[in-house]
């Protein structure tokens, strides 16, 4: 019975490539050291599979910043801003196309799926002219080789590359992206032609889009490009992976006809369908898998599709989890228990492949069985019945609309036309070495009286504190909350070398108390402008945090939400005035009880009370009638890496009468153009903690002079 493992972690286990990638940008090392650094986490990857017994090894998963990236530059389909003239595409220009640089911007990014990796969206259009410009797949697959590991090379698959693509600027809309099929699959011939002389047996593509919801002409496009793919990969053997979501009936039927393919990916985690290839262990998750039930699937899928058609796999890339529990020495051992990280999971595999194939280890599935009851039994993990079951006869809403509330909070705040305001972090200080509490006190009330002097010398309207004393937007909180756990090196990637360390929610949530109100209000007392205070919500706390899941989504959703509720409604007694499912039949569910846990958040709170809510990077035209549901007095939205679609929306006629901050202080003009004066906010696109004050302070004094320009010009208008 054969192993098989979609994808791994490339950060490595202590952030390696991270700081690697951070010193090679700030040009205090140079590229070899950054090659060495990566040499070195990708043959420790491989070694680790190996020895766990997987047969089947991917290669080309690790990324220096993204794997569509990658997938752009083997195709040479860099927009002509970034000034490519041909040949091998190196960091110079690579890099340019995930961050920007001086004269030029980045590339869009926006959420893979319903992850929270991001990717980086190619812009393509008629024009483009493909060539094999990026030899990165064959030249690991060749490292691998030498290391005596033979890999099996993955790539986002030809189709699902264009479907997640975008016309270039200046591309009519309307441009139909697969038209460019053709043009794209002699370089994926090529590439399949050098990985089959290097002596590669095996090929992976990925092409998720598969479990989306697709027409009769983009399912035409899977047959057509695999059709032509086949006489190229003739000798090997192809796997064509999907995951996040099972795989449409139709789509199913078009995936399993596909020529030349041997095996194919289904989620059994977050899907139902399956065939050939078996995935058991959850790749998104930190929860150990209960070995036994996922034992009794395989060997009764076994008894219908036979044994040597199963290989037992992760439900998709392990990207998405947390690289190895054994650097996590302080967490508490019952509780560690009950995980499994990315190194645990290539562990458990390859420990069912095992018992599928007769040799079962006794002791691991004892051990796995005793943590499974363990964590049945605990009671921090019951789920106890709580003010979140009395939720559903309510939809929590402000009593009074949001028009009559942004008049009661304009006579109480007397703001002007286009208050200007920022996202709510600054550039975080460091404190390095033992501290005590008072000087820890002492040194974050100076950074929050800096940033407040800053703030009021630069004359933005609404104020914030800067988060100093936040390690992170969602750890901060869940460090307060009951029902988490925390990791020191749990680090997950979300795009490029920025890493996330979500906490893992394994029991009920509640606010044991205040969480915020002392900062909030220090900050307050130190201006006479109004001050906002700051709050992940419920839904982003649960969406970047590790689930429990013994219960569904939404319950612990609205149990942050209660607890969430509990601080809004404090900080208002001291004065202070946020993944969608992939399949649309699941969005209206999804997004009814994430708008309610929202509304639960400020239901109880006074019309003067204004409620500010930002969200980033996501497919806003999609939801915008749930963002106005959310009901709240002022949305701040980034909108300049999205090339602007948020105007679309307003161009289209859709009617928002709340506050908005379109994140584009220096293109407001379009804005006004589509929306009234009266509701129109100042901001930047994103919160500052990653952005240094030499950056920050002249980016957010153009914000101030381009705003009171603007009105000016409007006051003359209207005389």
């Amino acid at each position: 019975m054969a192993s098989h493992i979609v994808g791994y972690p490339r950060m490595g286990p202590k952030r390696e490539l991270k700081f690697a990638l951070e010193s090679f940008w700030d040009k205090k090392s140079s590229a070899e050291d950054l090659q060495k650094v990566a040499a070195d986490l990708r043959a420790s990857i491989w070694k680790q599979m190996a020895d766990a017994g997987t047969k089947y090894i991917p290669s080309n998963t690790f990324s220096y910043y993204d794997q569509v990236l990658d997938t752009t530059a083997m195709l040479g389909a860099v927009p002509p801003r970034y000034g490519w003239n041909g040949g091998e595409i190196e960091f110079d220009v690579y890099f340019s196309m995930a961050r920007g640089n001086a004269s030029v911007p980045a590339m869009e990014m926006t959420k893979w799926f319903d992850t929270n990796y991001h990717y980086i969206v190619p812009e393509l259009g008629p024009e483009v002219k493909f060539s094999y410009a990026s030899h990165k797949a064959v030249k690991e697959y060749q490292e691998a080789k030498a290391l005596g590991v033979d890999t099996v090379p993955v790539f986002v698959g030809p189709v699902s590359y264009l479907l997640l693509s975008k016309p270039a600027k200046g591309v009519e809309k309307s441009f139909s992206l697969l038209s460019l099929l053709d043009k794209i699959l002699p370089i994926y011939k090529e590439v399949v032609a050098e990985l089959k002389a290097a002596g590669a047996s095996s090929i992976q593509f990925d092409e998720p889009t598969l479990v989306t919801d697709l027409d009769s002409h983009q399912l035409q496009a899977f047959t057509h490009a695999y059709s032509e793919l086949e006489a190229s990969c003739t000798g090997l053997n192809v796997i064509v992976e999907t995951y996040f979501a099972d795989v449409p009936s139709e789509s199913f039927k078009t995936l399993t006809s596909l020529k030349g393919v041997t095996g194919f990916g289904f989620d059994l985690v977050r899907g139902t369908k399956t065939l050939d290839l078996i995935k058991v262990v959850d790749g998104r998750n930190i929860w150990a898998n209960d070995l036994a039930a996922s034992l009794s699937v395989l060997q009764e899928l076994e008894s219908i599709v036979g044994k040597d058609k199963l290989v037992v796999s992760t439900s998709c890339s392990l990207l998405h989890t947390a690289v190895d529990l054994v650097n996590e020495p302080k967490l508490d051992q019952e509780i560690k228990s009950w995980l499994a990280f990315a190194a645990q999971k290539i562990v458990e595999v390859n420990a069912l492949a095992k018992a599928l194939a007769g040799h079962k280890e006794e002791a691991f599935f004892s051990a796995n069985a005793a943590a499974q009851a363990s964590r049945k039994s605990s009671q921090d993990f019951l789920f106890l019945l709580s003010q979140a079951s009395a939720l559903k006869g309510s939809d929590h809403r402000r009593a009074t609309d949001v028009s009559a509330r942004l008049d009661s909070q304009q006579k109480k705040l007397t703001l002007p036309v286009l208050p200007c305001t920022t996202i709510g972090s600054f550039l975080r200080p460091w404190i390095s070495g033992e501290i005590s509490e008072e000087d820890y006190v002492k040194a974050i009330k100076e950074e929050i009286n800096k940033v407040v002097k800053l703030q009021e010398e630069l004359d933005i309207d609404v104020l914030v504190h800067g988060e100093p004393e936040r390690n992170d937007m969602v750890e901060y909180f869940g460090e307060q909350l009951s029902g988490f756990a925390f990791t020191a090196n749990g680090w997950v990637q979300s795009y490029g070398s920025r890493c996330v360390k979500p906490p893992i929610i394994y029991g009920d949530v509640s606010r044991p108390k205040p969480m915020t109100v002392f900062w909030s209000s220090l900050a307050q007392r130190m201006t006479s402008r109004p001050m906002k205070g700051m709050l992940t919500g419920p839904v982003t706390i649960l969406n970047w945090s590790f689930v429990r899941n013994d219960q569904p989504r939404f319950e612990t959703c609205y149990q942050i939400a209660l607890a969430i509720k509990d601080e809004v409604e404090d900080l208002e007694k001291a004065g202070i005035t946020e993944g969608l499912p992939l399949r649309k039949s699941e969005h209206a569910f999804y997004l009814d009880w994430a708008v309610h846990s929202f509304r639960i958040t400020n239901c109880g709170v006074q019309d003067t009370t204004q409620i500010h809510t930002h969200m980033c990077y996501s497919n806003f035209n999609d939801i915008i009638h749930s963002i106005i549901d959310m009901d709240a007095d002022v949305i701040t939205i980034e909108n300049s890496r999205s090339d602007e679609k948020l105007l679309s929306v307003f161009r289209e006629g859709v009617k928002y009468g709340a506050g908005i901050g379109p994140g584009i202080a220096d293109r407001i003009n379009k804005m006004l153009a589509v929306l009234e004066t009266n509701i129109l906010w100042v901001n930047p696109d994103c919160g500052l903690k990653t952005r240094k004050y030499t950056e920050v302070n002249p980016a957010l004094k153009n914000m101030i002079t381009a705003a009171k320009l603007l009105r000016t010009e409007l006051a003359s208008e209207s005389d």
